[in-house]
């Protein structure tokens, strides 16, 4: 039974290191993106119509940029544990991908 190293993959596994690297980087993204939808969504619940300095148009520009950056700096630093979830899943699918893209069709039964 072959062997499952810390980042989901097997000793005989097909996927190059710059594969690896890759599917890696994608996973952390996509944790960015769900992260900066649910800062968003938190800075919405803000009320800062109500303070004497709050409101406008330059405070919704802000926010969302703040919002983005906050993700951002999150997601690089480790997130929530998303993309570890994700990772064995996103490599399987991409050994997958690998091995399909080797099998060679068939003319079936009938030739």
């Amino acid at each position: 039974m072959p062997t499952i190293n810390s980042i989901g993959t097997s000793e005989h596994s097909t996927l190059t290191p710059a594969q690896i690297a890759r599917v890696q980087q994608q996973a952390q993204e996509l944790e960015g993106v769900f992260l900066n939808t649910l800062t968003k969504q938190l800075f919405t619940s803000l009320k800062t119509d109500e303070s004497a300095m709050g409101g406008g148009f330059g405070e919704e520009t802000w926010r969302s940029m703040q919002a983005e950056q906050m993700a951002d700096t999150l997601s690089q630093n480790g997130g929530l544990g998303i993309a570890e979830q994700l990772l064995p899943d996103l490599l399987a699918m991409q050994e997958a991908s690998n091995n399909q893209n080797k099998i060679m069709p068939t003319t079936g039964v009938y030739k």
